[in-house]
């Protein structure tokens, strides 16, 4: 079911829609990358001497381009789990867009969604991202101790995370908020493993941009199987 769901939203890919969404994602993506960027040398330059003193050798400066250079890759490294909230920040801003197009194509004969309040929306984003950004923050310190299982504690904790705020928002375009919650509380393990599905390749650089309008749309088909599944 769940790779069922994937594929069919890769098979859309090349949407007219799909693609609008990716190119405002890479614009969103940019801008946080640059302003992360800008922010890490403005700190970076407040913290670190013009020049220091080494015993024996005396006053010694430290090149501009050597720190900018060090910076620059501390950023690129960074700006894999800085995707996750990007990602988030998809799931609010763009969902609706990409859910629309897949049940245009696939879902032809339902009723039009009620969908969220813009305020609920941008609130319950806002929230997400806020949690994504604690979450991600605290399990920095402990990827180390992880050693070579830590892309899969990466996967883990985001392929949570990103499954119940993907099922969420995509749900409650139909049902209500209690309705939704319920559903993805029956579902809770295929879920997960639906957002780890979608959480691996947000390592990926470039792949990562397309993910978010993937799991817009896995998710969305997901719900809709998943809700037409009697109770057990």
């Amino acid at each position: 079911m769940i790779l069922q769901a994937f594929l069919l939203a890769l098979q859309q890919l090349p949407d007219r829609r799909f693609r609008r969404v990716i190119w405002q994602g890479l614009g969103l993506a940019i801008a946080l990358l640059v302003a992360a960027y800008w922010l890490f040398l403005a700190l970076l330059g407040l913290v670190t001497p013009e020049t220091f003193a080494l015993p024996l050798i005396g006053v010694v400066s430290l090149p501009g381009g050597m720190l900018s250079l060090a910076s620059l890759l501390i950023i690129l490294l960074l700006s894999v789990f800085l995707m996750v909230p990007v990602a988030s920040a998809f799931c609010g801003l763009f969902l609706d867009r990409v859910a629309e197009a897949v049940e245009d194509r696939h879902y032809p004969g339902l009723p039009k969604a009620q969908g969220l309040p813009l305020g609920q929306s941008l609130i319950d984003s806002a929230n997400f991202l806020g949690v994504i950004l604690v979450i991600n923050t605290l399990a920095l310190g402990l990827y180390p101790f992880a050693g070579p299982l830590s892309p899969l504690l990466f996967w883990a904790i985001n392929g949570y995370l990103l499954g119940r705020e993907y099922f969420q928002i995509a749900a409650l375009r139909r049902l209500s908020r209690p309705q939704a919650r319920a559903l993805r509380r029956r579902h809770a393990l295929r879920i997960w493993l639906a957002g780890i599905l979608m959480a691996a390749p947000l390592s990926l650089p470039l792949v990562n941009l397309v993910i978010p309008v993937l799991a817009a749309a896995t998710f969305t088909h997901l719900f809709h199987r998943l809700a037409a599944l009697p109770r057990d």
